[in-house]
């Protein structure tokens, strides 16, 4: 099994919870949203992000941007609270 189908199998066990990305976008831009992982492909993987505008946004990756850390996710349990969360 190699390390993406690791990754796969994680994050396959998460679906419908909760999370955080933080995604370096190059050149100093680096992103951090919090949002719901709705589904898991053979390729990559989605994340629904709600905006203020009422709007979701679904925002995919690949399981190679989480292995070379371009993407770092955050599964949040039921009982923690977002706002006291620190991202590195």
């Amino acid at each position: 099994m190699t390390q993406m189908d690791m990754i796969k199998n994680e994050l396959s066990e998460h679906i419908g919870k909760e999370v955080i990305v933080k995604a370096n976008r190059g050149r100093k831009r680096i992103v951090t949203r919090k949002g719901v992982l709705t589904a898991v492909y053979p390729s990559l993987f989605v994340v629904s992000i709600a905006s203020d505008d009422c709007t979701d946004r679904n925002i995919s990756f690949t399981y190679s941007d989480v292995l070379t850390s371009t993407v770092k996710i955050m599964i949040l349990e039921e009982d923690v609270n977002s706002a006291d969360l620190k991202i590195s």
